[in-house]
């Protein structure tokens, strides 16, 4: 994990795929919540949103007609050259998206009604500083346990080996120790079934829930024998561990 270039592979995905796996045949069982219609539910049409970590901006244009300014940021500069033209595609002249790090936000102090984050890096300090005194951040997070059956048969993972719940402990502890008093944290676990096996394939290709997928020897008779065991009539079997954060200034 620790060789793994994150920075080249997202660099990369942007600039193939961006965040976009609607070409992707899953059903997914259990899901208590979707973000963006969270976010969505404490947006009003004059709120300010900022999305981090926005990747290739598909998500958060999903709701981008419930805001009136919505300013997506990614550190990949592929990302961002995606979401653009995204954004011209749906007509969304409100949306803007550019290239920024997390850990220091170039924008005023209470700018934002609005800040979101699915499945990216943050940093609670520079939030609670660019949101609204009544603002309200909303993150979804791959949790530890994410994949974990697929992880134990190749070896190897995102966050394989760590703890389960310390990163939700350490987001809730650092928007605590930002000045956020409203904080709701809560997990979950969902059941995915790919319909077939290029679904899983484009997933491992296009996330880094394997490193490296398919350039060690062994991963495609993994992968193989990985379906064997898992394949229903519903599909290739997979579980999602995902948790959810709300929290208000």
């Amino acid at each position: 994990m620790n060789n793994f270039d994150y920075k080249t592979f997202y660099n990369a995905i942007g600039r193939t795929n961006g965040w976009d796996f609607s070409r992707v045949k899953c059903v997914t069982e259990g899901a208590p919540w979707e973000m963006y219609h969270e976010v969505a539910a404490h947006a009003t049409p004059a709120s300010l949103l900022l999305d981090i970590g926005t990747g290739g901006g598909e998500a958060a244009l999903s709701i981008a007609g419930t805001v009136r300014l919505l300013i997506g940021i990614d550190r990949s500069s592929e990302m961002i050259e995606t979401a653009k033209r995204n954004a011209a595609r749906a007509g969304h002249a409100h949306a803007r998206f550019l290239q920024m790090e997390a850990e220091r936000l170039v924008f005023p102090d209470g700018l934002f009604d609005l800040v979101s984050s699915r499945h990216s890096e943050w940093h609670a300090e520079e939030i609670a500083r660019v949101l609204t005194a009544d603002g309200v951040f909303v993150t979804q997070q791959v949790g530890e346990g994410d994949k974990h059956q697929l992880k134990e048969a190749f070896g190897r993972g995102q966050s394989w080996g760590e703890q389960p719940g310390a990163l939700q402990a350490r987001c809730c502890a650092e928007l605590e120790a930002a000045g956020f008093r409203d904080i709701r944290a809560f997990d979950y676990t969902v059941t995915e079934y790919y319909e077939t096996v290029d679904d899983l394939i484009f997933l491992l290709t296009h996330t880094p829930i394997i490193p490296d997928f398919g350039r060690e020897t062994d991963d495609l008779r993994i992968l193989e024998r990985y379906i064997e065991t898992h394949r229903t009539n519903r599909g290739i079997r997979t579980t999602a561990d995902r948790f959810g954060i709300i929290a208000k200034r």
